[in-house]
């Protein structure tokens, strides 16, 4: 069966009815206060938003995406979502003197480039915020060149790469790579069991060498 949306439906929550940042301590993948040098002693939160409703039709992964194996997961719908974001981000800041960090997205993608300039506003905003994660939009679409202008300017406190079997080429464009790729990358060390969580690793947002990782 072809999907255009999740395939929980039943999943989908309105960001006016629940919390959307997610603390890492509820997901061992990810963890909760990062050990890595950079980033060291921020706490991890998650966004969770709706596979295929925010994600490119051409995504490679976009029949076997790996949210039709989580019918658990609460996804949040884009209505209402950045108003929430404005109150969660900094109150959470305010709980965590040395600031937190949000992976971007555990389900779906940057669904316009007014959602990326959201992003950039926050990390304008909040010097103790930082972001990492991953997109399937192609690098010369509207959003791809939006984000890349974000990790440009926010070099530091920004990590989105680009889900794409290619090797670092340019500051501002890294990438995360399929299993099947056989450049020059590294294959990532919580999936093969060399550390616990992203938060005990780091190597996403502080290495440009691309990441592969393993077929889920």
């Amino acid at each position: 069966m072809t999907y255009t949306t999740t395939k929980y439906p039943k999943s989908i929550k309105s960001p006016a009815t629940a919390t959307v940042l997610k603390s890492g301590d509820n997901n061992a993948k990810l963890g909760f206060k990062i050990e890595s040098k950079k980033w060291k002693g921020k706490r991890l939160y998650s966004l969770t938003l709706t596979e295929r409703d925010t994600c490119p039709r051409d995504c490679h992964h976009w029949d076997d995406c790996y949210g039709n194996n989580m019918p658990f997961a609460h996804r949040f719908s884009i209505d209402g979502l950045t108003d929430k974001l404005r109150i969660e981000i900094p109150a959470l800041l305010n709980k965590h003197k040395a600031g937190i960090v949000i992976r971007l997205h555990v389900l779906g993608d940057f669904y316009s480039p007014e959602y990326v300039a959201f992003w950039d506003e926050m990390l304008a905003t909040y010097p103790e915020l930082c972001i990492f994660g991953y997109t399937a939009r192609r690098v010369d679409s509207d959003i791809g060149k939006a984000v890349y202008i974000m990790n440009l300017r926010y070099g530091d406190r920004c990590t989105i790469r680009y889900s794409r079997n290619q090797s670092f080429e340019t500051v501002g464009q890294s990438f995360a790579a399929e299993e099947s790729f056989d450049g020059q990358s590294f294959t990532c060390p919580e999936q093969t069991g060399k550390l616990d969580s992203c938060a005990d690793c780091g190597l996403c947002w502080t290495v440009a060498k691309t990441v592969r990782f393993l077929s889920h």
